[in-house]
């Protein structure tokens, strides 16, 4: 029997980010910690939902805060008919997609055999733990550093990043935006 996932019902209220130069371009939320604690992860989660009815498909953000965020674009904050300041209603339950694999880390792959098998074994949270590692790395050489030694961690077995924390709580390397309103 395939367990379903259960829907999660919440509302939260839109915010405006501090410091964007246009004021209606999109907003966020903050999910309320009971509602992010029956998701599978503390770090990105891809979901999928309604909110003020209107379906959607995002990735959920970590806040930093053992919690996440969710950046509500004006297509869809229009299509659910709100606007910053508002209060809206969803309902939401994690979908177990693959994540997107960045192009400089999908080159990396193709070039090394041995980091492409193991990474087709591990499982799609596993991926996006390597994939978070990866792109929290705030400058490109950094990253490019990240890229290679991931093939090679691959490479060499290692089926997790070690120490890597999903959540942003510890290291804060992941946070929600400040909120204008």
């Amino acid at each position: 029997m395939i367990k379903t996932p259960s829907k999660i019902r919440f509302r939260a209220k839109l915010f405006r980010p501090a410091g964007t130069a246009k004021v209606d371009s999109w907003t966020f939320l903050t999910l309320p910690k009971e509602a992010s604690a029956k998701l599978p992860s503390r770090g990105m989660t891809t979901v999928e939902g309604t909110i003020n009815g209107f379906p959607f498909r995002a990735t959920l953000e970590p806040d930093g805060q053992k919690s996440h965020w969710l950046k509500v674009n004006r297509k869809l904050r229009e299509a659910a008919g709100a606007a910053a300041g508002d209060v809206v209603t969803l309902e939401l339950a994690p979908e177990a997609l693959e994540p997107r694999v960045p192009p400089d880390l999908r080159k990396a792959l193709a070039a090394a055999p041995k980091a492409r098998a193991l990474w087709a074994d591990i499982t799609p949270i596993a991926r996006t733990d390597w994939i978070h590692w990866i792109t929290s790395a705030r400058q490109a050489e950094t990253r490019a550093r990240r890229v290679a030694n991931a093939c090679a961690m691959l490479a060499a077995g290692k089926r997790r990043v070690c120490c890597f924390d999903r959540s942003g709580f510890y290291s804060k390397s992941f946070s929600s935006p400040k909120a204008a309103i």
